[in-house]
């Protein structure tokens, strides 16, 4: 049951980290859920400050994916209108992956640039709101994949400090 629990725990950390890229998925809180099915089994004792202190920061990185690129629209000059078409370009990125790894870079600021135009702005603010929608979804998005990539860091480092007694047969 331990390897099981290791196992589909590795799988969400995985998951995890493909929710900091995906705004549907919530990367952090799902990489959380592996370190807790981590520290189900029965061979690595339950550190309740450590899991308590993973999952605030978890939540907290979540909120901050709310707030960050609001305030980068905000600071540019834009509106929630290129906030909503950072996403959409993100989600046509994700769809048609036609520009590959270029396209989560560039369809996120085109569908921001696309958002401002629509909400009538002249194409000087719009680029500026685009810019910072840009931004913020960009800073968003490294915050949720690097505490993704610490917890994946933990979770090896905790199976590997207890590797010969998760995996004794």
């Amino acid at each position: 049951m331990d390897i099981a629990l290791v196992i589909l725990g590795f799988i969400f950390m995985l998951i995890g980290i493909l929710g900091s890229f995906l705004p549907v998925l919530p990367g952090p809180p799902i990489s959380w859920i592996g370190l807790l099915l981590l520290f189900i089994t029965s061979v690595i004792p339950m550190d309740w400050w450590f899991l308590g202190t993973t999952l605030v920061i978890a939540l907290i990185v979540l909120a901050m994916d709310y707030i960050i690129p609001a305030m980068g629209t905000k600071k540019f000059g834009g509106s929630k209108a290129g906030m909503i078409g950072t996403t959409l370009g993100l989600l046509v990125a994700l769809i048609f992956p036609i520009l590959g790894i270029f396209g989560i870079i560039i369809w996120p600021f085109v569908g921001a640039f696309i958002g401002e135009i629509l909400n009538k702005a002249d194409k000087k603010t719009a680029l500026k709101a685009a810019f910072g929608s840009f931004l913020g979804f960009l800073t968003g998005t490294f915050l949720k994949f690097m505490v993704t990539i610490i917890y994946l860091g933990l979770f090896i480092a905790k199976t590997w400090e207890y590797k010969s007694a998760l995996f004794s047969f």
